[in-house]
């Protein structure tokens, strides 16, 4: 079990985590791309010479999975990163080569009405590539919990 792992007692608006850096290469694009969404912009690198990406670009799906590792091993959220929904937009396409790394910030902290041992925190993730360009903002509303009432905690 982590030892820094973080509850509602411990975050705040306006805390900040950062994590990354993720590789992504030509194969895994393909890969991910032909299993998950199977377009010729993510699957094929001269048939996506010709359409609005102008080259090989990976599914926003995988770009979402890889800002979930990130967010898994760079924001300890004590009884996981379980998300309730939210947003999610693509404002540049991720290549190969790139390398992603995030930026979270906690925007707002929701006590649950129904059972004071929980909250909702909404989270504004930017997965960024090395040049510092937004390829994902990701805003999202997660479960955390009070001290002693995360699921698995004194396992």
């Amino acid at each position: 079990m982590r030892k820094d792992l973080l509850y509602i007692e411990d975050l705040s608006p306006g805390m900040t985590f950062k994590a990354g850096p993720e590789k992504i290469g030509e194969a895994e694009i393909i890969a991910f791309a032909k299993e998950y969404d199977p377009q010729p912009f993510h699957t094929s690198p001269e048939a996506a010479k010709s359409t609005v990406f102008k080259g090989l670009a990976a599914s926003g799906w995988h770009t979402t999975a890889l800002t979930m590792r990130m967010l898994v091993n760079g924001v300890p959220l004590a009884g996981g990163v379980i998300g309730f929904g939210g947003e999610i937009s693509w404002p540049a396409a991720t290549r190969p080569g790139d390398e992603l790394s995030v930026e979270c910030e906690i925007i707002e902290i929701t006590p649950s009405r129904s059972k004071p041992t929980q909250a909702v925190a909404t989270l504004r993730t930017a997965t960024k590539n090395q040049n510092g360009e937004t390829v994902q903002i990701l805003t999202s509303k997660n479960l955390v919990f009070k001290r002693g009432y995360a699921p698995g905690e004194n396992a």
